[in-house]
Order: structure tokens, then sequence, then C-alpha cells
């Protein structure tokens, strides 16, 4: 076996269902795999936690060099999770003010009843039914409707974003030897259109102030804190885009992972207050996000490997949570694992901003969904999985429900 066909196989749709002896594959091969076109493959926890957390590793695929076909092509700029500080650390800053602390620091938490309330009429909407897609019927309209309530959405125009969603997530999962001409333009359409509806929105409450994300943004008072029309563009459809993503894999890889271990699930029922450790552990055990591409700034050294600057290196997060060296016994699903570092969402100035919020979805999702899984069996295990190499969550989840006598 070469170093590139590892790396093929970990991003083979066909090994979706089950990466993770791959994973282990790439630890044994050392810290730092070499690939065929000279780029590197890092898979130990605390290689990767040190790079995320170096100032001269870039996130901004900006940093690679040129082509030397078309050195002059302009690269647009990337939102800020893909930028580097300061210019990172300024937008994200503006972002967090109407979100969280210190400026909004009851934001999220204020929405817990909120949610609890979209996860009740979701559900309460699929009582009769004898066979639900998780995806479709639950974990994927939940986050969405969530995210619409935060931005201001109002809920006339929520089906928009279905649509829009729906072209982003296509354009995201398709097969390697596909043409995806068709759906990248559907999903360029989409983007621009829903950037396009959200600053209309936001500048229809300018001067007119209401308790939504939107509204903060456009009047905010501070002319030095204001975000540009393309930055409130680019902020809100990165917060519609990472939330939703990352949280319909995170409960859609819960649900699945609490039928694989019944008595877990047993468990919960019987102690809900083990929900946010379960959560935690989720993230750690089957993660949203499985890999990120960094480019360094200048050579450095890894494990004893000089990677030089402008090199392309891909952080396999996932392999980290499953690195014995950092966690005992880590393919074992343990809701009470203590000290659980896990990279589910990242660490260091890319932390995902959105986790507080993703956390307290997962929790109320699945909180709410426990007693009914008790009747729940796999229609299909494993269950088709997203043609997506960084993200990694099952693109339907079908479930037959044994309705009560």
């Amino acid at each position: 076996m070469t170093a590139d066909t590892l790396l093929e196989r970990i991003t083979d749709y066909a090994n979706r269902p089950d990466p993770y002896p791959l994973y282990a594959e790439l630890r044994e091969a050392g810290p730092v795999v070499r690939q065929a076109d000279g780029s590197y493959l890092i898979g130990t926890y605390h290689e990767i936690t040190a790079l995320l957390h170096d100032p001269r590793i870039s996130a901004d695929p900006r940093s690679r060099p040129a082509p030397l076909s078309d050195p002059a092509e302009e690269v647009p700029q990337p939102p800020f999770l893909r930028l580097d500080d300061p210019e990172h650390h300024r937008l994200r800053t503006l972002a967090m003010r109407p979100f969280g602390p210190p400026h909004s620091p009851g934001r999220v938490d204020a929405m817990r009843d909120r949610i609890a309330d979209i996860t009740t009429e979701l559900l309460e909407a699929l009582r009769d039914r004898k066979q639900i897609d998780i995806v479709d019927d639950f974990a994927y309209p939940l986050p969405v409707t969530v995210i619409c309530r935060l931005l201001g959405v109002p809920r006339e125009d929520e089906p928009l974003f279905r649509q829009w969603s729906d072209a982003l997530v296509k354009a995201a999962d398709v097969r390697p030897e596909e043409d995806t001409t068709e759906r990248d333009r559907a999903g360029q359409q989409a983007q621009a259109e829903m950037g396009q509806y959200l600053v209309n929105l936001a500048e229809q409450r300018r001067g007119h102030p209401s308790d939504d994300m939107l509204s903060a943004f456009i009047n905010e008072p501070d002319p030095a804190m204001r975000l540009t029309h393309d930055e409130l563009a680019e902020t809100a459809i990165l917060l519609f885009i990472a939330g939703h993503e990352t949280t319909v894999n995170l409960i859609t890889n819960g649900v699945l992972t609490l039928l694989r271990h019944p008595d877990q699930l047993d468990r919960l029922r019987r102690e809900p207050d083990l929900l946010p450790s379960t959560v935690e552990e989720l993230l750690r055990y089957e993660p949203p996000v499985h890999m990120r591409q960094r480019i360094p700034l200048a050579d450095i050294d890894v494990a004893g490997i000089s990677i030089r600057k402008g090199t392309s290196v891909t952080l396999a997060l996932a392999s980290g949570n499953r690195d014995p060296k950092r966690f005992h016994d880590p393919d074992r699903f343990d809701p009470t694992r203590p000290d659980n570092q896990h990279l589910g969402f990242g660490s260091g100035i890319h932390l995902c901003y959105g986790a507080p919020l993703a956390r307290i979805e997962a929790q109320t999702a699945l909180g709410a969904l426990i007693p009914h899984l008790s009747t729940a069996t796999l229609v299909q295990d494993p269950p088709p999985y997203r043609q997506n190499a960084m993200l990694r969550g099952p693109r339907h989840l079908r479930l037959e429900i044994q309705q009560p006598a």
C-alpha cells in the first residue's frame, strides 16, 4: 500500500460507512504521512492540536502557490472561516457581537425554549408514521428552522431556505466521476439568492431594531463595528450553512450510534442528565466534521518531518479523536468518558463559533427522540452516506417505528 492510496481510500465514498480502520492505518503509518503529490496527511491527536494552534499554519486557500497555468487569476476572498488573523479575528469578532459573549451572552441560551418547541412540532407531525427518515423528516428541518428564527426570517419565507439548502447540499455531495457543472451552478445560484435575501431583510430593519441577529448586525451603533454589505451577506450565509450541515450530521450520527448501542440508549432513558456528556462523546466518537485542510506559511517541523511553506496539509480530525495515545479505549462509545477534549468542533482560533447552539440543538433533539427509539429499528445498516470527504453523516437514516397497540 502506498501513502496516496490511503488518503484515496479514506475519502472514497465506498468507505464512508466505516472509515475508522483506515484512520488506524494512518496513525500506524506515522504521525505524518507524505503523499505522492507532495502533500501531507496527519492523523494523530497531539500533532493535529499543535498545528491548529500554530500561527504559522494558514486556513486561507489563497496561501497555496498560484498554479503556473493561471498565476494572474484572481481568487475571491473566502468567508472568515477560511481566513487568517488579523482579518479572521476582525470578522469573527463582528459576527460574535450579536451571537454570544461578551456582548450578547444570553442569545443562544434564550433559544432553548424555541428549539424545544420546534422539536416538538416536528415530532408531532411524525406521530402516526410507521417509517420515518431521521434526516429528511427531523435532523434536516430542525437546524434550518432554528437558524431562520435566529436570523429573523419570517415563517412564511422559511420554505425558501429549505429549497436553497437542498441545492447547497446537492452541490457538496457528488461522486468524483460525476459531472458537477449543473449542481455547482445551482449551488452558486442558491447561495447568491440567499445572500441577497438576507441583506434585503436586514435593510428592512435598519432603524427598526427587533430581537434577531440580522437586526443586530444592521443596527450596530458603533460605525467601526459594522459589517459591510458583502460581509453581512457572507456572515449570514456562513452561519446558515456551517451551523446547518454540522448539526444535521451530529443529530443523525447520534441516533445511529444510540441504536447501535442499546445499552447506552437504555441508560440515557433512565439517566437523562447524561445527555450533555453523551453529545460530547458523540462529537468524539462519530464527529460531523472529519477533515480540515491547512497550509504552512513557513517551513515547519512536525514529528521530525520537514514540511515546506505552501504545502497542502490535511488534518484528519476524526482520526485524532480515536488516537489511543490521547483517549483510553478510543473505539468504545462511552458517554461517561472523563477528560473528553475532542476535536469535534476543531480547536484554536477556528474553533466552531456556532458550537454552543449545535450542542443545545443536539441535546434537545436526542432528548426528545430517545423515548421513541425504544420501538425503532434501522431499515438499513449501514445507511447510505453523504458523498463528502470533509463532512460525514448518513444522507438518509430510515427507521421502522412500532406504534403502540
